[in-house]
């Protein structure tokens, strides 16, 4: 038997695990009033599934149940496989979603009210210490009807929970990890998105604008939402490029060699490159919003 530590900590939190089967992706979104709660409760691996393990967290909990569903375990099976392991189960909250995105949650009895979760092919979700039933029902209901990514389902749904109460002690840290194959950076690990906020008044609200700064600089677009480099587009973008220190010459709109480069210079800096194809002289209108944001925003404080 796993012996009860008794000077741990309750990480009273709420958590969604989740897996999307289009993406063959597998996730985990957790708020709570906890210092740096991304590093005690979410785990994830490809061909496994997805672990959040919380209240007295046991994080044995969350490498041994990725192993358990990678051999063929069900959620339901490695789940009640951990529990009868472990001697402080009654203080224990997990949510598991598997290869398979079978899912199952617990919540033990002496988990701090209000405490429990729910469990629906595909996800789960769970919390302890909350403000009521409705951070869980509100969590669940926004993921069924979110039709975005996986990474955006996630996070939605932490809002919505965050907005119906969330931790009723208050706010300190958020995360978010999800896995998919070859999903890490330079196609290397399965990685795909992997953001903490540690310690800040609104952790969740932070947490997308790094989900926002992802999709800026690591998300690929398609020719399809690419435009032409030419007039005043191009011009604002010489602007910026003359403000920046990058360009000397005239603002005529003419994507010529010097604006080329000096627009490939830019982009470097700004880590978007795979939002531009300088070849073709085409830019897609997330990378140029990025861009001109804070040269629109002047004019019109001007």
């Amino acid at each position: 038997m796993l012996k009860n530590v008794m000077n741990s900590v309750n990480i009273a939190t709420f958590s969604i695990v989740a897996h999307a089967p289009d993406e063959q992706a597998w996730g985990v979104a957790v708020a709570s009033k906890f210092l740096a709660v991304g590093s005690v409760v979410p785990w994830a691996q490809v061909g496994a599934g997805a672990v959040a393990t919380q209240a007295f967290a046991n994080t044995s909990f969350g490498p041994r149940a990725l192993t358990l569903m990678q051999q063929g375990q069900s959620a339901e099976e490695a789940l009640a496989g951990l529990i009868a392991a472990d001697e402080g189960s009654p203080r224990r909250q997990v949510g598991l979603v598997d290869k398979a995105g079978r899912s199952a949650t617990y919540t033990g009895v002496e988990c701090k009210p209000w405490a429990g979760g729910y469990a629906q092919s595909g996800f789960a979700v769970q919390g302890n210490l909350l403000a009521g039933p409705g951070v869980i029902e509100a969590m669940a209901e926004t993921f069924e009807r979110h039709n975005g990514l996986l990474p955006q389902r996630l996070y939605a749904a932490l809002l919505a929970g965050d907005h119906a109460g969330g931790d009723k002690r208050g706010k300190q840290s958020a995360a978010i990890l999800v896995v998919k194959a070859g999903g890490g950076y330079g196609g290397f690990n399965d990685r795909w998105i992997d953001y903490r906020v540690d310690n800040a008044p609104n952790p969740v609200e932070e947490l997308g604008e790094l989900l926002r700064l992802h999709t800026i600089h690591n998300e690929t677009s398609a020719r399809a939402d690419q435009v032409p480099l030419q007039g005043e587009i191009l011009q604002n973008l010489q602007i910026l490029l003359a403000e920046r220190g990058f360009y000397a010459g005239d603002i005529h709109g003419k994507y010529d060699a010097t604006t080329r480069q000096a627009l490939g210079l830019l982009v470097a800096y700004e880590n978007i490159n795979d939002r531009t194809d300088l070849e073709q002289g085409r830019i897609d209108q997330i990378a140029l919003d990025f861009l001109l944001k804070p040269q629109i925003d002047a004019d019109k404080r001007g």
